[in-house]
């Protein structure tokens, strides 16, 4: 089940504990992906908030929003890049996508297969996809007041065997959100000491948010032309028999 889009929007753009989520996975995502220079990124969910840094840099930016959770123009004093799209059918070609950010998309899906191969299908040769998700065993997941509570939560052996199943092969995994999902003036006030702590201590503390960066795994074709070997390549070099005479 999507989240209505107003939602979304008021909760990253409006409120105290939005700000500072979107400013925390935000930090994470450009660990991950530093620069796009000439590149097409596209985002699926609402992932606009963190397509923001590229911008100015990439080729192309692209937000798409799936029709039950509804479409918002983005970014504001520009020209709008939103598109609303069909969940597993998207309006681009195939294997022209070279970064690709689900947030908010795949847990709330009503079929994540099917949208995991549409994702197959868009990314290009050597591009990278990028799955932010609700951790499992974070805090976040179940807290209803934020976005992060609803849908289905993941583990990391859990999104990466979902991956696996699709043709992606994972490659790096991390996690955010340490701080507890609270409006509380103390909470608010130490969100970065946590999330600092988090990353330093993440094997004892639960970040609230799960990412994996995965590449799209392509198995060679296996022709007719490629079973077959060539026993003694260079017979062609000996000298051909004469001819008996008659």
């Amino acid at each position: 089940m999507h989240l209505d889009v107003q939602d979304l929007r008021n909760f990253y753009y409006r409120s105290q504990l939005g700000r500072a989520a979107q400013k925390a996975v935000r930090i994470e995502v450009l660990r991950f992906w530093p620069e796009a220079q000439g590149q097409t990124v596209v985002g699926f969910g609402f992932a606009v908030p963190f397509l923001r840094p590229y911008l100015e840099e990439s080729r192309r930016v692209i937000g798409l929003m799936p029709a039950p959770q509804g479409v918002i123009g983005w970014p504001q004093g520009g020209p709008s890049v939103s598109v609303l799209c069909e969940e597993t059918i998207w309006p681009l070609e195939t294997g022209h996508v070279d970064k690709l950010l689900v947030m908010h998309g795949l847990e709330t899906s009503e079929n994540p297969g099917a949208l995991l191969e549409e994702c197959w299908r868009v990314l290009g040769p050597g591009g990278s996809a990028l799955f932010v998700v609700p951790n499992r065993a974070g805090l976040w997941s179940r807290s209803d007041r934020t976005p992060f509570g609803y849908g289905r939560p993941y583990s990391q052996s859990q999104l990466e065997n979902q991956l696996k199943l699709h043709g992606f092969m994972p490659l790096k995994h991390a996690t955010t959100l340490y701080q507890p999902p609270s409006e509380r003036r103390f909470w608010r006030k130490t969100a970065g000491m946590w999330e600092k702590l988090g990353g330093r201590l993440s094997m004892v503390l639960s970040g609230g948010v799960l990412m994996v960066e995965a590449t799209k795994r392509v198995h060679a074709p296996l022709g007719p032309g490629l079973r077959e070997t060539v026993r003694k390549p260079l017979d062609v070099l000996k000298p051909k028999p004469e001819a008996k005479p008659v």
